[in-house]
C-alpha cells in the first residue's frame, strides 16, 4: 500500500495497524538542535489515548512513545527520527464474526475492491489507531515551532456534536480542559455528556465539527497556486480517519455573505503591521497566512462500528445482517480534537521550513516609502 506520507520538507511516513505488534512514524526533514524527550511526546499522545472516560472506546492502550533514531543526548541530529507505540491490548477476537462481511460506512469494502486483501481485525490501516502515531509526529512538530516561532501556539475544540452546536457567547478557553469533549462551552458539554451516553448504551454513534486555531502563525507561509497554506491543511484534515467535511475560516458560510459582509478590511495598527477588522479568511488570503489566527475546522461521520443490526453482504457478494462487536467511539470527535492539533502543527512547520528555503524572510515591507 503506497502514499502513507505526507509533508513536503517535514516528510512524516505513519507505518503499522490497529491490531499488529506496533505502529509508529518515520519523521524526516526535523531541524538539527531540537530539544525534545518521549516525556514531551508522551504529553501530547495522553491526550488522545483511549480508555479515559466512558465517551470514548474501552480499548485500554498506555500509548507509550519509543524514539528510537534521530536523537541525541537529548536534541534532534537532523537525521529521520522513528517513533514507535506498542499496540498491548488487541482483541482480534471481536472481529472474527465479521471477517467474511463488510460494514456499512466503513472502508472495508473498498479495502477489498482496491487490494483483494483486508485486515478485518479493526480495520487495519483504516483504523484511527493509526492517528496515535500522527500525535507522536505532531509532538515532534510542536518542539521545533516552540524554537522557530516561540509564540505560536494551537488549540483544538469540538464546536458540534451531532446536531448540538455550542454558543459563542459562552466560549471559554479555560473550559476546554476541563470535560471530556474539548468543549470550550461548559453548558454544551453538560448536554453532550447526557446525550452521547444515552447513545452510547443503545449501541449507536454520532458525528462532530473540531475547530483548531493556530495563534501567532507569521505571514507569509503557503504560495499562490500548488502550495497553498490552506490546500495542505485541508488535505491534511482530510487524510484523518472518518472526516468528510473541511473549512478555512467562514467556510461554506461565506457562500450566504455578501462582498461587503465577507471583506476583512485592513488598517495600520499601533505596532506598525497590517491589522484586519475581522478574520473571515481564516488567516489566509491567496493560499498565504496573513498573520491572522489560522481557522480550521472539520467535520466526523458518525462512527461505522455500531451495535445495531445493519443490512449488508458478504464478499462472496449474499446478503447479510452484521452487527460489530468490539470497543469503539460512541462519537470518534472526542479523540479526533489532538489528532487535528497535531496535524496543523506538522503542516505548519512544513510551511515554515518552505518560506525559509524559498524566501529567507517576507520581502515586502509595508508602511515604508519607496
Amino acid at each position: 500500500m503506497s502514499f502513507n506520507t505526507f509533508g513536503h520538507i517535514f516528510r512524516v511516513t505513519t507505518w503499522g495497524e490497529s491490531h499488529g505488534p506496533a505502529l509508529g512514524a518515520t519523521v524526516d526533514g526535523v531541524p538539527p538542535g531540537v530539544p525534545i524527550t518521549a516525556a514531551q511526546i508522551q504529553h501530547w499522545l495522553d491526550r488522545r489515548k483511549p480508555g479515559q472516560n466512558k465517551y470514548t472506546t474501552q480499548r485500554r492502550e498506555a500509548d507509550e512513545v519509543e524514539i528510537l533514531s534521530g536523537v541525541f543526548e537529548g536534541v534532534t541530529t537532523g537525521t529521520p527520527v522513528q517513533l514507535m507505540i506498542r499496540n498491548t491490548d488487541q482483541r482480534s477476537k471481536d472481529y472474527s464474526e465479521i471477517m467474511e462481511k463488510f460494514r456499512p460506512g466503513h472502508a472495508d469494502i473498498t479495502y477489498f475492491q482496491k487490494y483483494g486483501i483486508r485486515d478485518y481485525r479493526g480495520g487495519g490501516r483504516s483504523s484511527a489507531r493509526e492517528t496515535a502515531a500522527r500525535v507522536a509526529a505532531g509532538g515532534l512538530a510542536r518542539a521545533a515551532l516552540a524554537q522557530l516561532v516561540p509564540g505560536l501556539k494551537i488549540a483544538g475544540y469540538m464546536v458540534r456534536m451531532g446536531r448540538d452546536g455550542i454558543d459563542r457567547s459562552l466560549f471559554d478557553f479555560q473550559q476546554i480542559e476541563q470535560n471530556p469533549f474539548w468543549c470550550p462551552d461548559a453548558d454544551a458539554a453538560a448536554r453532550w455528556a447526557e446525550s452521547l451516553d444515552a447513545l452510547r448504551k443503545s449501541g449507536n454513534s454520532v458525528g462532530a465539527v473540531i475547530e483548531v486555531v493556530a495563534q501567532g502563525v507569521p505571514a507569509g507561509l503557503g504560495a499562490p497556486i500548488y502550495a497553498k497554506l490552506d490546500t495542505d491543511l485541508a488535505a491534511a484534515a482530510m487524510s484523518i480517519n472518518a472526516v468528510k467535511g473541511v473549512e478555512i475560516g467562514e467556510g461554506m458560510n461565506a457562500a450566504g455573505l455578501t462582498g461587503i459582509e465577507n471583506a476583512d478590511e485592513i488598517y495600520m495598527g499601533n505596532d506598525g503591521q497590517p491589522q484586519y477588522s475581522s478574520n473571515h479568511a481564516g488567516g489566509i488570503l491567496g493560499g498565504i497566512s496573513t498573520g491572522q489566527d489560522v481557522v480550521l475546522r472539520f467535520a466526523v461521520k458518525p462512527t461505522s462500528s455500531i451495535l445495531n443490526p445493519r443490512k449488508t453482504i458478504t464478499k462472496a457478494g449474499e446478503p447479510a445482517e452484521i452487527v460489530t462487536k468490539g470497543r469503539h467511539d460512541p462519537c470518534v470527535g472526542i479523540r479526533a480534537v489532538p489528532v487535528g492539533e497535531a496535524m496543523m502543527a506538522c503542516v505548519l512547520l512544513d510551511h515554515i521550513l518552505l518560506h525559509r528555503g524559498h524566501v529567507g524572510v517576507n520581502q515586502g515591507v509595508i508602511g515604508v516609502g519607496d
